[in-house]
């Protein structure tokens, strides 16, 4: 019975945050007057009218951070390559962070890509 009390909380605070609270933020009006206690969406002046929209703007700017500190890791990585100077065990750590990296890097523009794919096929269904 305490799981169930527990999990019920948990339950609410889920549901209020992550179902309740963007349908009432999210929401579209056409007129859109504070004043009178209507939410508006605070991202429409930059032109952000949908989640795609927003989940877009949010991936170019990991990717415009991310790209730069990948590049820094790969570097990073290389110094770590020369400074081993054949010591196995700093050769080992090299070899895994230049591998981290990679991994990073494929997580980094995959994720780009996977957000691209869908756009378009969404947009191909509504056409």
């Amino acid at each position: 019975m305490n799981f169930i009390k527990k999990s019920y909380s948990k339950f609410i605070f889920f549901l209020l945050v992550f179902v309740v609270a963007p349908v009432f933020s999210l929401a579209q009006v056409d007129n859109c007057d504070p004043t009178k206690g209507v939410i508006c969406n605070p991202l429409a002046k930059n032109g952000v009218n949908s989640i795609p929209e927003l989940i877009r703007i949010i991936l170019e700017g990991a990717l415009k951070i991310g790209i730069p500190i990948v590049a820094l890791a790969v570097i990073y990585s290389g110094f770590l390559f020369v400074a081993a100077r054949g010591n196995s065990e700093k050769l080992t750590k090299a070899k895994d962070a230049l591998l981290y990296t990679l991994i990073g890097a494929a997580i980094l523009l995959g994720s780009w890509a996977i957000a691209k794919m869908i756009s378009v096929t969404i947009t191909g269904l509504g056409a």
